[in-house]
């Protein structure tokens, strides 16, 4: 089976009606778990009922109804539309990489409704201009576009942004995704005003005084290739340092992408501590070792990097027990010539939104590390809590933003909606077939 089509991507705000009957409902919000019909109006989530109530019946209760659309699921999974708090869209300034529309529906066919952005952008989002072009052509695309705002200005690391002002303008946290934060005292006053806004800061935990050259292990794969590499220790000194800043505050506090056992432990530990501590995993990094990069070169060279397979089994575990709360796909794009460059040259990352659900089913569910509904509650509940979006549940009166698939139907990874290709899983077959996306009450994604 190939790849759904990217085709049927709508626009937000339907005021259309769909019945979507025989879908087998997961809501980790409320732990419902069964086959349910389920009625959108206005987009909304106007009732969940028993599969094989009447249409006709719960139409004729209601005057002045419009038309309505109605799906036969066949008994596909239906849960809440799926959430990424790490992605880049590029826009602005390197948008020939991706930009915020491409960057929409390669989420919308991976079925995400809601996706926050990181703020290295050029110019940074540590502003209120940029902040608003975001957010303004966000509201354009047919899904929910939130973004951070930078924590220090111009991502320098040396001054802090007005975290008031861009909270108040709507920025979901703050990062400075990429470069970690060198100062600590900054950290502290950074953690100390996010506590009072209520909005999460989040870490690249890398020190690069400790790495030769990033985004490849420092171990096997920097060895095959003759290169220092980015040793473990760089991450783990770092969120060392963190989380011993962070037990102390009352901000919650996200380690992103996570690659190392130590790193987990850590986090396990601060855990114990405080109720503020928040760790993020990607597909690549629980699916995928160093001998990635040696089979695939800068497809598969990313930062923090690909790490060894005690550190991947760690990560599953880390999911698994609770110690990591969410996983991100830290989606980003760069354009062929720019990963066709020798190794120490080409940019780190991996494209991921197309490909995460199927990696989560595939590596966690089918393995059965998690089940559906757990992996469900990583993608789409814990992400939106800490985010503190209206996301990531099913609930009459809650928001119409659905996704819809087969776990056991397979594709080939091939052609993207996004303008970048670079993905160390093209040629793999995977198992998961996105054959809806439902934001606010619209049909934004449809599969085959």
């Amino acid at each position: 089976m190939q790849q759904p089509s990217g085709e049927d991507h709508g626009k937000r705000g339907s005021d259309k009606m769909l019945y979507l009957k025989n879908g087998y409902l997961i809501d980790p919000a409320s732990d419902t778990e069964g086959y349910r019909d389920i009625m959108i109006k206005e987009g909304k989530v106007a009732r969940i009922l028993p599969q094989g109530a009447s249409m006709e019946t719960i139409l004729n209760a209601e005057e002045g109804q419009e038309p309505v659309t109605e799906i036969d699921l066949q008994g596909q999974y239906v849960v809440p539309g799926l959430v990424d708090v790490h992605v880049h869209f590029r826009d602005p300034g390197f948008t020939y990489k991706e930009d915020i529309c491409t960057g929409a529906k390669a989420a919308a066919r991976g079925g995400f409704t809601s996706v926050v952005l990181m703020a290295n952008t050029k110019p940074a989002v540590d502003n209120p201009q940029t902040l608003a072009y975001v957010l303004e052509t966000g509201r354009k695309t047919g899904i929910h576009i939130h973004t951070c705002a930078n924590v220090t200005k111009g991502l320098k690391g040396q001054e802090l942004t007005d975290l008031e002002e861009l909270s108040r303008l709507g920025a979901a946290g703050f990062t400075d995704d990429g470069i970690p934060l060198l100062d600590e005292e900054l950290l502290r006053q950074a953690l100390q005003r996010a506590a009072v806004l209520h909005r999460p800061v989040s870490l690249h935990e890398e020190d690069p005084s400790l790495i030769r050259n990033n985004g490849v292990n420092a171990g096997k794969a920097a060895e095959h290739f003759g290169i220092g590499g980015s040793p473990r220790e760089a991450e783990i000194s770092m969120v060392e340092r963190d989380l011993k800043i962070a037990v102390t505050q009352e901000a919650d506090l996200s380690i992103q992408h996570i690659s190392t056992k130590e790193s987990v432990e850590l986090v396990r530990q601060a855990k114990r501590q405080s109720s503020h501590i928040y760790a993020e995993a990607t597909p690549h990094h629980f699916t995928l070792t160093e001998e990635a990069v040696i089979r695939h070169g800068a497809l598969a060279k990313m930062n923090p990097p690909l790490r060894e397979e005690e550190d991947r089994l760690a990560i599953i575990e880390g999911l698994r027990d609770g110690t990591i709360d969410m996983i991100a796909t830290d989606h980003a794009p760069h354009s062929t010539e720019e990963k066709e460059r020798p190794l120490t040259e080409a940019p780190s990352g991996i494209i991921g939104l197309e490909t995460a659900l199927s990696l989560g089913i595939r590596e966690l569910v089918k393995k059965g590390y998690l089940t559906m509904a757990e992996l469900v509650r990583k993608m789409s509940l814990a992400p939106a809590r800490l985010y503190h979006l209206d996301a990531g549940y099913v609930a009459e009166g809650g928001p119409a933003d659905l996704v819809v698939f087969d776990p056991d139907k397979e594709w080939v990874v091939s052609k993207f909606v996004s303008k970048a290709e670079n993905s160390p899983f093209v040629g793999e077959t995977m198992p998961g077939v996105v054959t809806y996306t439902i934001c606010a009450g619209e049909i934004v994604y449809r599969g085959n």
